[in-house]
């Protein structure tokens, strides 16, 4: 498409924008939308001016001279709440969509407000539209909603500002800062194509005149996924049952508005996404195979292996499913003159939706922990056995660890390719009684019981003798008293009579047999 520069469009039109400062900042957003049937066209049809539809369209209205008018103030007769008086002294703010912009022409054109007030400001979606610096690129047809930002501050109660004059300017842009489009035809019998690139990471394809059953190449020229590390580089429409084709492709590096993140069972990193947008049938195409790139160095200071690049697509039901990715040979590079300094990727689907191209990463489970033993004697150790399963998309090593009451204490490195598992032991000694809460790489593997936690007489658990602390780790305590007659305390005989009790009965049952024999021997004649 050709450019050519023509005269600057230029007219100036009353504003009377007039801010009748007072108690309150009351801008009804219930008020009913003023709408109007007649706009004020500048430039030779190439412009139209005229109210938003939305609730802030009352604020402007066409005057008898059918030039827009804004007028923030109780005076405006489109504003029929009685208790609206107009803005608040020492206040800002913001009403959106007063009025609109509609560029007609059919090239190009940059649009803007020049304004020299200095408690109003043109916006549009938040930023100054005022000045040349500030235009916004209209295509042909397109219109743009301007607002006010409001700026009461410094102002006294009572008075009111205006009638500021502001003009709306227009030109043709210059092709070099316009949206870039190009069409192209590989020869006769071929589908002309026409690709336009709004911005770094949005492409627009459009192709006609298909013949039955063809395959339609649309150049994405390195269209932005994440920045220019990942990018678009090619779409390839297999197998087209359709007289044109359109698709509309978007490249971010996060998640598209509204839309959910990448969440698969494998838990893969996502690394870009593209969203695509087309006006056919699920059964005019066969496919489409989505080529992309990726920086060497980006990668490599991202540690990631090309091999585990994937392509994901989401589903209409927001679940993620795996088409894969395979890199590009060295020889297919060299001959279609690729950049050598990028990994070059193709993944092939026959669903069009939202996409993330991934890295497959390994995913390590404990899935399973027991104790060999629940309980053992201060000095012995304590065996875990756990189930380790990789489901991640790769193979990878991981180093599981044995937890004590959340104190890592043993490890053991294991290596699983996908979806394999290993059983592994890991063993720590116990110096000092008491419960521990076991645990490998955060699964619950139950509570071991060492010796008598509770250091009250009676056998120890276990075979072995209850040992007091010693050189033993943090854990080791000085242990309690032994209880298994070893030790130098008395010993309670099951009837709990004590010994010495026992001796002086047995002296007086002597005694008392003794003084019974010599009764008997007095009482004879």
């Amino acid at each position: 498409m050709g450019f050519r520069r023509t005269e600057e469009v230029k007219r100036y039109i009353t504003a009377f924008v007039l801010l009748a400062l007072v108690g309150a900042f009351m801008l009804p957003s219930a008020a009913a939308a003023f709408t109007i049937s007649q706009s004020d066209t500048l430039a030779n049809d190439d412009l139209a001016v005229q109210p938003a539809d939305g609730p802030n369209g009352q604020y402007a209205y066409l005057n008898d001279d059918d030039e827009i008018a804004i007028d923030v103030s109780a005076s405006n007769p489109n504003i029929r709440d009685p208790s609206f008086e107009g803005v608040s002294v020492g206040t800002t703010g913001t009403v959106d969509d007063v009025f609109t912009i509609t560029y007609t022409g059919d090239e190009y054109a940059h649009a803007w407000i020049d304004h020299s007030g200095e408690n109003v400001t043109f916006v549009t979606e938040g930023d100054s539209i005022e000045g040349e610096a500030n235009n916004v690129t209209l295509a042909p047809d397109e219109t743009v909603a301007v607002g006010l930002a409001l700026d009461a501050r410094g102002t006294a109660a009572g008075t009111t500002l205006g009638a500021d004059e502001f003009s709306i300017r227009a030109e043709i842009a210059e092709p070099e800062s316009v949206p870039s489009t190009s069409s192209s035809s590989t020869g006769d019998g071929d589908p002309i194509t026409t690709v336009t690139s709004p911005s770094d990471d949005r492409r627009e394809f459009t192709a006609s005149d298909i013949d039955r059953g063809e395959t339609v190449r649309f150049e994405a020229d390195g269209m932005h996924l994440d920045g220019g590390n990942v990018t678009l580089d090619r779409l390839d429409v297999e197998g087209v049952r359709a007289d044109s084709v359109e698709v509309n492709a978007d490249g971010s590096r996060d998640p598209f508005a509204n839309e959910s993140a990448l969440d698969a069972p494998t838990t893969p990193r996502s690394i870009a996404y593209l969203g695509v947008e087309h006006d056919f049938g699920a059964d005019e195409v066969d496919a489409m195979t989505v080529r992309f790139s990726a920086s060497r160095e980006r990668l490599d200071d991202a540690g990631i292996d090309p091999e585990n690049v994937t392509f994901y697509r989401q589903t209409d039901g927001g679940e993620w499913t795996e088409k894969g990715a395979s890199v590009v040979g060295e020889e297919t590079i060299e001959s279609r003159g690729l950049p050598e300094d990028r990994v070059h990727f193709r993944a092939t689907t026959d669903e069009f939706s939202t996409f993330a191209v991934a890295e497959r990463v390994p995913r390590f489970d404990a899935t399973e922990a027991t104790l060999d033993t629940p309980a053992i004697d201060p000095g012995e150790e304590a065996t875990v056995r756990a189930t380790v399963e990789n489901g991640g998309g790769v193979a990878g090593e991981r180093t599981v660890t044995l937890t004590v009451d959340d104190d890592p204490v043993a490890n053991e490195t294991v290596a699983l390719a996908p979806n394999e598992t290993a059983t592994l032991a890991l063993s720590a000694a116990f110096e000092t009684a008491g419960e521990y809460d076991l645990a490998v790489s955060g699964t619950d593997a139950g509570t071991l019981l060492v010796g008598d936690p509770a250091g009250t007489d009676g056998d120890s658990v276990g075979d072995g003798d209850a040992s007091g602390g010693g050189d033993g780790d943090a854990r080791s305590a000085t242990g309690g008293e032994g209880t298994d007659g070893s030790g130098g305390g008395p010993i309670e005989e099951p009837a709990g009579i004590d010994l010495t009790d026992l001796g002086r009965l047995l002296a007086l049952s002597v005694l008392a047999v003794a003084g019974v024999e010599l009764l008997r021997r007095i009482s004879r004649p």
